[in-house]
């Protein structure tokens, strides 16, 4: 091989040779989705084409980036990791003042900033931004593209990573390509699932479910213009595209390579699970899907290497690992997943005070570490909760499906008698009797009742209940998200009601604007906000000094037989973690051979830096106490 500079490799060849080694696993998952519809060569030969386009355009500090993240590939699952989400307009007003914003994130240990929706949007109602009518485009609320590049830029210096969503399943019915459908354009009709008249969508509907039954029941809508029928899984203005059409492939990861090239560096997928439709299913985690996304992630490593990809896939646990890479797919599809079950069984067992449900789901259902991929685990996000609890789990605790999750809808919507929580029901199906919940991480955990009642003791424990649910996701495995907010104690807002376009949402409870006056007020404050804001700061902080913490080690449920305590191991290299949480509201106590730790030489808790409370042959938690034992190896 001739000898090559660096300058020549960076310009000439990198490009390369990344193809080279993303190739294979490119190709195979396209001719299983396309191989049918199109000569694949001369596909090969456009698919080539667009990466080089994408990768020359990209911008010099990128292609930097992109050559670090070559050399160090599994950078997202160092402990250090740690993400904050939030809505631009509701934490800092727009993408101009974000970078004045900078010092509060990286103060509290953040390197890794999700912005929730932020491309244009449809006028009016868009599902919370989710749907876009043009993706090269910031919604001009919050200022242009120019502004987006300079906010990248500035959280990069700051060592912090920027996500921001890509919706995969559809687009706004304003979109240009719906546009051009409605106008007759056969190209772009294409783009949609578009039926001449209800047959086939009757015939869809006999096995489908619905999102919204509330206020968008059924999957399909009659448009107006066209005379036709378009398929519409979450709203009448979202249209559902045709991931069957190879051109869509191709238009979609040329959005994506853009917005890459603009600063993202992590690309939350919106609605993965159900991007391709089949007749007499459900056409929710078809295994095309892990294709398309085998797809996606091998050729942004050739055109943009530095990115990554994270499923937005809230699945019942069966359906949730193909996500993260199983089988052929290992590996190769996204490199983060929402941990929904985590966070359903982290309120199932506050609710109940129980945990032999949590860990028998978490144990059962999932596998202890991944290729290349981890969690992204939370409590709470923007979005409801749907209670999954499935027949055959709930009946393996001893209960059923349909009645826990009853209870666990009336328990957080403060029905359910001696019930800490605010929260409210969201979409009511009356075919099933199932609700999900609406409502704040503080106020769904007894904050807000605890502080209107003025009770210390009710503060004391809602306090104890919020850390004990960041030091949960901090510990478990994966990337913690923290929704903006909840490091505060941040309680529903219920303003959203005079907004027209919101007041039709519920979910804009727990979506409240930033307080700044409370944050600034957080470091010395003798107040739940400053007990849970110096409390997350610190937890964040001592994970990152905590290498058996990195998704790279795997995390194994200890099956104690308490079922008021959850447990688990984390085995590294250098040391063995062991995480202990009391889900109950009073002292408990656990054989410290249960948790397979040695009396005689029990490690410090490294969240106190203290040793953990010990009586006899027991370890002693207060309510919804937690610790992190690291026992060192010699």
């Amino acid at each position: 091989m001739p000898s090559l500079s660096a300058a020549t490799v960076a310009d000439d060849t990198l490009f390369d040779w990344r193809w080279q080694r993303a190739e294979a696993d490119l190709i195979a998952p396209l001719t299983r989705l396309y191989g049918g519809r199109v000569e694949m060569a001369a596909f090969r030969d456009r698919l080539r084409a667009l990466l080089r386009a994408k990768w020359e355009a990209r911008p010099a500090d990128l292609r930097a980036l992109d050559l670090r993240r070559d050399l160090n590939p599994r950078w997202f699952m160092d402990q250090r990791m740690a993400g904050y989400v939030f809505y631009i307009d509701r934490f800092c007003g727009t993408l101009k003042a974000l970078p004045d914003r900078i010092p509060y994130l990286t103060d509290l240990g953040i390197t890794y900033a999700h912005f929730m929706p932020c491309l244009k949007p449809r006028p009016g109602d868009s599902d919370g931004g989710y749907a876009v009518m043009d993706y090269g485009a910031i919604d001009p609320r919050l200022g242009d593209m120019d502004d987006f590049r300079a906010a990248t830029a500035a959280l990069r210096e700051a060592g912090i990573s920027t996500c921001i969503d890509m919706v995969l399943n559809h687009t706004a019915a304003e979109h240009d390509w719906a546009m051009r459908a409605k106008a007759g354009d056969p190209f772009y009709r294409a783009f949609y699932h578009v039926f001449d008249d209800d047959t086939l969508p009757r015939q869809y509907e006999r096995t489908l479910l619905e999102v919204f039954p509330n206020q968008a029941p059924g999957n399909f809508t009659l448009d107006p213009e066209m005379g036709k029928w378009v398929w519409t899984t979450f709203n009448a203005f979202q249209w559902d595209l045709n991931w069957a059409n190879p051109e869509v492939f191709l238009a979609i990861l040329g959005i994506v390579l853009d917005l890459a090239n603009a600063g993202a560096e992590v690309l939350r997928l919106d609605a993965v699970a159900f991007m391709w439709k089949r007749l007499g299913t459900v056409s929710q985690n078809e295994p095309e899907v892990h294709d398309i996304l085998q797809a996606i992630n091998q050729a942004t490593s050739i055109a943009a290497p530095a990115i990554i990809h994270k499923a937005e896939a809230i699945v019942a646990p069966s359906d949730l690992v193909p996500y993260l890479g199983a089988g052929r797919h290992a590996g190769r599809v996204c490199n983060l997943a929402y941990h929904n079950s985590l966070m359903v069984q982290f309120w199932s067992a506050l609710a109940s005070g129980r945990t032999d449900l949590m860990a028998d789901v978490l144990d059962r259902h999932f596998p202890d570490a991944f290729v290349d991929a981890q969690w992204a685990t939370y409590i709470r996000c923007h979005d409801d909760i749907g209670w999954a609890v499935t027949e055959e789990d709930a009946e393996r605790a001893g209960v059923t499906g349909p009645g826990h999750r009853a209870f666990l809808s009336d328990f957080y919507a403060g029905r359910f008698p001696g019930s800490f929580a605010r929260g409210g029901d969201f979409q009511i199906n009356d075919a099933t009797g199932d609700r999900r919940t609406n409502g704040s991480f503080a106020s769904l955990a007894g904050l807000e009742q605890a502080v209107e009642l003025g009770d210390p003791r009710a503060i004391d424990l809602a306090v104890n209940r919020i850390l004990m649910g960041h030091a949960l996701i901090a510990a478990f495995g994966g990337m913690p998200l923290i929704y903006m907010g909840d490091e505060l104690g941040l309680t529903n807002d219920h303003t959203y009601l005079d907004d027209p376009d919101r007041r039709g949402d519920s979910r804009w409870m727990q979506r409240p604007a930033m307080d700044w006056a409370l944050a600034a007020s957080a470091p010395l404050a003798d107040a739940p906000h400053g007990w849970i804001w110096r409390g997350v700061r610190h937890l964040l902080a001592v994970r990152a000094a905590t290498p058996e913490l990195a998704g790279t080690v795997p995390t194994r449920i200890l099956k104690t037989g308490h079922d008021r305590i959850f447990a688990f191991r984390r085995p590294g290299l250098d040391g063995t973690m062991t995480a202990i949480f009391n889900f109950a509201d009073n002292w408990q106590r656990i054989a410290v051979e249960a948790l397979g730790l040695d009396l005689a030489a029990l490690p410090p808790d490294l969240i106190t830096g203290t040793a953990p409370t010990a009586d006899g042959g027991d370890l002693v938690l207060p309510p919804y106490g937690r610790l992190w034992l690291r026992a060192a190896f010699d």
